[in-house]
This record gives C-alpha cells, structure tokens and sequence, in this order.
C-alpha cells in the first residue's frame, strides 16, 4: 500500500534513509547523499506538503518517495540529450528503500504512473542500482541534468 507519509511516519522515515545512504555508500555511491541527505527539514516540509509518500507492506513502513508534480527547476536544462516530451509531468525524488522488501521501485513507479503517465527521475551516475531499476522499470536515458548544488544527475524518462 502506499500512501502520503505522517508526521507519526517521521522516525521511520529517517531510519529508511539512514539505511539507503549505507547502502549507496556500501554500493559505491557514497557522494550522492553523503552522510545527510536528506535533511529532516526537507523531509518534514515534504509531509507539510503532501508530497512524501511511504510504502506500507503489512503495517510497516519499508520505503519513502518524495513525487511530485509539474514543471521541476532543475528539469528546465538538460544537456547530452532531450527530453522526449514537454508534455506535463511528475518527478520522483529522494527515493528510499529499508532492504527488507523487494520490489518497492516497481511499487513507486506503479503509483505515480497511475497518477500521470509521464514520469522523469535522476539518479547519479555512480548510483548503479538505481540506475538499473530505472532503466528495467521503462525509463529511458534522456541526458544530464545539474541539482541545486550544481553537481550532474542522469535524467530519466518515461512516456
């Protein structure tokens, strides 16, 4: 089941990213998230906003999603490609898993094209599981995009 996260979700919520930046770190991608991302402020103001989701498997919360809707600021310039479509869109951010569940990627991306068929999402390129589920999950490689702190993620889209 997924649904939009709690304020009660919060804890859990932070234990799930603590998990995910061991593992990014553990799989070679330790400069993504460094030791801190995301911060509790952006989580806390992502629930404010209703825009964190948590994926519930027998009541307890095992993966978090920030997804969002319409036009991205870091989306607005792309560079070594296209996006395939300026049609409207949602974004998958700060995508987190606890490890004890598989198959939460497939859940979260299920949902969100079930909210609009037009996805994008970016991962970094050291991130190669992510990039691998991105990639077996229908989205295609579009090109490079820079974060608000200007280092390049990999775009992804899927129509």
């Amino acid at each position: 089941m997924i649904r939009r996260a709690q304020q009660a979700d919060f804890s859990r919520i932070c234990e799930i990213y603590a998990i995910a930046r061991a593992f990014m770190a553990r799989t070679g991608n330790a400069a993504q998230w460094g030791d801190s991302f995301p911060p509790e402020e952006l989580l806390r103001e992502d629930i404010r906003l209703g825009r964190l989701y948590v994926v519930v498997e027998e009541g307890t919360v095992h993966g978090a999603f920030a997804f969002l809707l319409g036009e991205d600021p870091t989306y607005q310039v792309i560079e070594g490609g296209a996006w395939k479509s300026a049609a409207p869109y949602g974004t998958l951010h700060r995508v987190a898993g606890s490890g004890e569940v598989r198959g939460l990627f497939g859940q979260m991306v299920d949902y969100a094209w079930g909210v609009i068929p037009h996805l994008r999402i970016d991962t970094h390129e050291n991130n190669a599981v992510m990039r691998h589920l991105v990639e077996k999950h229908g989205f295609q490689r579009c090109g490079v995009i820079y974060t608000d702190d200007g280092t390049p993620r990999i775009a992804f889209e899927r129509i």
